[in-house]
């Protein structure tokens, strides 16, 4: 099967309908489809996007798109070609300088000569050729940034980025009258810029699960368990065991960050990092009361492995964007 046939979902989901009312942006990222780079394939570009999707805004690559299949899989000689098959093929904007670069010498050789109009075209709709003044973002400053409200749409999001895959005998939400003293424990348990991830700008404030927890349960001992979430020893781990033996509840916060996953680092497992898996066995073996598992990670993690420990009554996982 074709993998244009693959994209049906966004017909199925009515993102065209989407597309054609406010007609802003796609994003060609740097795989292949077909064996043809997306920023290189006028089938994709202009066929599917803006023929049977109907896009009218303007087609950017992801950032280094075109740089990658001139510089890493050789797809054209020179950087020349490269910029004017992507122009041909259908994209309007470069995220990275290879556009900047290359563009004025590649429009020199004739290699191309008209790439703008979809830019103008959403530049216009913007209102960035009218008074400046009456543009609804013209007077935005760093200081609308961090406003009550876009801090309660930031929790919601958060909110809404929590997966429970798990929660026996209702545990969760926690009672804050019978849990008398808490264990928060992990490398990811009072994780700040991981939360974050990359792709970010500079947050308002942080408020790890640590820090969370601290302001809903008044007493509350911390262990990382591990130095990192690479978690290469056990030193840590009697501390980590030690607090759970003696708390009424216990919340284990493991998972990834950008040391084990990221851009130019991929994963070589689906398990989790080091000994992570074993100081969950021995946390929950150690626990008395109650045990919630908490994955925080951008990538996919086999954790079935929990099915045979006991004490494991909730299991949360939380996204990141790597």
């Amino acid at each position: 099967m074709s993998c244009f046939k693959r994209f049906s979902c966004v017909l199925e989901g009515h993102v065209s309908d989407s597309l054609s009312r406010s007609g802003w942006i796609f994003n060609a990222s740097g795989n292949r489809v077909n064996g043809i780079p997306t920023c290189a394939g006028p089938d994709l570009l202009q066929g599917v996007v803006r023929g049977q999707w109907g896009l009218d805004g303007y087609i950017v690559s992801d950032c280094d798109s075109v740089e990658v299949y001139y510089n890493a899989i050789h797809y054209t000689k020179t950087p020349e070609d490269a910029v004017a098959l992507a122009l041909k093929a259908g994209l309007n904007m470069n995220c990275g300088d290879f556009l900047r670069k290359y563009t004025v010498n590649a429009v020199n050789l004739k290699k191309v000569d008209q790439a703008l109009v979809y830019n103008y075209i959403v530049l216009m709709r913007l209102g960035f050729f009218d008074n400046p003044k009456s543009l609804p973002f013209a007077n935005l400053g760093p200081s609308d940034v961090c406003t009550i409200e876009n801090q309660q749409l930031a929790l919601e999001a958060a909110k809404q980025g929590i997966v429970l895959l798990e929660n026996n005998k209702g545990t969760l939400p926690l009672s804050k009258t019978e849990i008398k003293n808490l264990a928060v424990i992990g490398p990811n348990a009072n994780a700040t810029t991981v939360m974050i991830s990359n792709y970010a700008g500079i947050p308002c404030r942080y408020s790890s699960p640590l820090q969370g927890l601290q302001k809903y349960i008044s007493s509350v001992t911390y262990a990382r368990g591990c130095s990192d979430v690479k978690c290469g020893n056990q030193n840590l781990f009697a501390a980590a065991v030690k607090a759970a033996a003696s708390a009424d509840a216990v919340v284990l916060v493991v998972g990834l960050d950008q040391s084990i996953e990221a851009e130019g680092l991929d994963r070589v497992n689906l398990t989790l990092p080091g000994f992570q898996e074993k100081l969950v066995k021995d946390v929950a073996a150690a626990t008395k009361g109650t045990l919630i598992l908490v994955i925080m990670a951008a990538g996919p993690i086999d954790i079935s492995f929990t099915k045979s420990v006991r004490n494991i009554v909730c299991i949360l996982v939380t996204l990141l964007y790597l």
